[in-house]
C-alpha cells in the first residue's frame, strides 16, 4: 500500500479553500496567512498528482471534477477526525460535541421535541441544531453535509441515501365535530365520495394522500388544497370539507376554536414510515449514532404505553 505524504493540516486547509470560494477568506476564516493556505493546497495537489482547484485571478476558486470528488469524501473524514479527537478528550466521560439534525417541517411538532428532550437528557453534551425544510432540500442538506441525520417520511429515498426505521404514522379520516359520520369509529373511503375533500398539498405528502384515497376506489372531489397542516384542520372544522391526514394532534380544536373528528378508515391503506435519514457509506458520528439509540429506544417505549 502506498504510503500517504499529505498532513490533517493540508486537508483543513484545502476544506476551508474550497468552501470559501477563496484564498483570502479561508486564510480569515482559520486566522492563517494566505499564503500558507496556498502552499498547503499546493502540496496537497503535489502529492495527490492531480489538481483539485482552479485560479482564477480576480474570480476566486472553483474545484474541479477530482476536486470535487475528494472535497465529498475530505468532509466525511475532518468530522470523524474532529471526533476522535473529542474521544480521547472525554475519554470514560459523556459524549459532547456538535450535531446538525434535519427535520421534515410537518413531523416536527409531533416527533422532534421529544426526541430532542430524550437525547440531550441522556447526553447533555451533545449540542443539536436543527434544520427545517421539506424532502427534497432535507435530502440536499444531507449530500452537502448540513445536516447529519434528517427526521423524515420513508418515501422517495435515494440509493445514497440509507435510513433507521422509527415509527409508522397510519392515515385517518379527518371531519367536524358536526359531520354526519363523526360518531363513528371507522368509515369506509367510499362512504365520502360524493362530498369535498381538503387535501394537505405539500410535495410528496400530496400525492400519498391523495393515494391512499384513490387506493379504495374512490376519485376524491378536491375543493381546497393548503401546504398548512393547520389550515387543513380548520377547513375541515368549518365544514370546508372532510380530509385524510397521518399525524394525530392531542387536541381536537383546531386554532379557530372549532372541532374535528378522527376516524379509523377501514379499507387497507399504506402507512408512511417515519425513517432517520443519513448518507449511505458514511460513518455516522458517536453522537449521531446516539441521538438515533435514544429516538428508536423513545419511539418503542411511547408505542408499547398506548
Amino acid at each position: 500500500m502506498a504510503e500517504v505524504g499529505f498532513t490533517l493540516t493540508q486537508l483543513r486547509y484545502f476544506a476551508a479553500a474550497a468552501e470559501q470560494g477563496s484564498m483570502t477568506a479561508a486564510s480569515r476564516q482559520l486566522m492563517v496567512s494566505q499564503s500558507a493556505i496556498s502552499t498547503a493546497v499546493a502540496q496537497l495537489e503535489k502529492e495527490l498528482g492531480v489538481q483539485l482547484l482552479l485560479r482564477h485571478h480576480a474570480r476566486g476558486l472553483t474545484l474541479t471534477a477530482a476536486g470535487e470528488e475528494f472535497y465529498r469524501e475530505l468532509r466525511s473524514y475532518l468530522v470523524h477526525t474532529t471526533e476522535l479527537a473529542e474521544v480521547a478528550r472525554s475519554a470514560g466521560q459523556a459524549l459532547v460535541g456538535d450535531l446538525s439534525i434535519g427535520c421534515f417541517t410537518t413531523l416536527g411538532p409531533f416527533e422532534l421535541p421529544r426526541l430532542l428532550a430524550v437525547c440531550e437528557e441522556e447526553h447533555p453534551g451533545i449540542r443539536i441544531s436543527v434544520v427545517e425544510d421539506e424532502h427534497a432540500a432535507l435530502k440536499n442538506a444531507l449530500r452537502s453535509g448540513r445536516c447529519e441525520l434528517a427526521l423524515l417520511y420513508g418515501y422517495d429515498l435515494d440509493d445514497d441515501i440509507d435510513h433507521v426505521r422509527i415509527g409508522v404514522a397510519a392515515p385517518y379520516v379527518l371531519v367536524a365535530k358536526g359531520h354526519r359520520l363523526a360518531r363513528r369509529k371507522k368509515v369506509a373511503l367510499a362512504e365520502l365520495a360524493d362530498e369535498p375533500m381538503v387535501l394537505l398539498d405539500l410535495p410528496h405528502s400530496g400525492p400519498y394522500l391523495e393515494r391512499v384515497v384513490t387506493s379504495s376506489g374512490v376519485r376524491p372531489v378536491i375543493r381546497h388544497r393548503s401546504a398548512g397542516f393547520e389550515t387543513v384542520r380548520a377547513m375541515v372544522a368549518n365544514g370546508q370539507g372532510w380530509s385524510v391526514l397521518n399525524q394525530r394532534p392531542a387536541s381536537s380544536t383546531t386554532y379557530d376554536g372549532a372541532e374535528v373528528v378522527n376516524l379509523e378508515i377501514s379499507d387497507p391503506v399504506e402507512p408512511l414510515e417515519i425513517v432517520l435519514a443519513s448518507m449511505k457509506g458514511v460513518r455516522l458520528t458517536s453522537r449521531a449514532q446516539a441521538f438515533v439509540r435514544s429516538s428508536v429506544r423513545e419511539v418503542r417505549r411511547r408505542a408499547g404505553g398506548r
